[in-house]
């Protein structure tokens, strides 16, 4: 954190919050880079590819698997990267095993670059600097409403919240109509 000059009278009470916390710790749990890979918890990056694989063949002759990953060194700094029109990133490198009847062969593949968060909680992406902006989440289920028409009518609708894709909302109208749109 930036240390903080005060020229005021006042003393400061309380220290002023960190109020990136929420997105630095979270990046830091997604990537687990200070985590010995045989430590590593099934979430964030880790928990994608262990969700994902391993992937196996129609007849099941073969299986593909994911060992690890390992994260390079970024080719720049930041401060470099801002000046230069770089993306802040790293080159990720993902260890695969191929088993194929008895043989097994285990390879590194280079995946791609990951970009990093600076320690501001920013990313630099093509020189510009970058932020991710939280946002709420609403928890999945239904949600019934009731509200009433100028004219005294009560109109009933509903709401249908997935956990993943798009939202359903059903309303009736004064005719007794029903009405239903998607991803709204």
């Amino acid at each position: 954190m930036i240390k903080r000059t005060n020229f005021g009278k006042l003393v400061d009470i309380v220290d002023p919050p960190d109020l990136i916390e929420v997105q630095t710790s979270s990046y830091r749990k997604f990537l687990q880079l200070n985590v010995a890979q045989n430590r590593r918890k099934a979430s964030g990056l880790q928990g994608v590819f262990k969700q994902i694989f391993p992937i196996e063949s129609y007849d099941g002759r073969c299986v593909l698997d994911f060992v690890k990953y390992d994260l390079g060194s970024p080719k720049a700094d930041v401060l470099a990267c801002l000046t230069e029109g770089e993306t802040y990133a790293a080159p990720l490198h993902v260890t695969f095993r191929l088993k194929e009847g008895e043989e097994v062969r285990e390879e590194a593949v280079y995946m791609g670059e990951i970009p990093l968060m600076a320690d501001q909680g920013s990313f630099v992406i093509n020189g510009a600097e970058r932020v991710v902006v939280s946002q709420l989440h609403r928890s999945p289920g239904m949600c019934f409403e009731k509200s009433i028409h100028p004219n005294g009518t009560i109109l009933y609708s509903f709401r249908i919240i997935p956990d993943r894709g798009s939202w359903i909302e059903v309303q009736f109208d004064t005719s007794d109509n029903l009405w239903m749109y998607l991803d709204r």
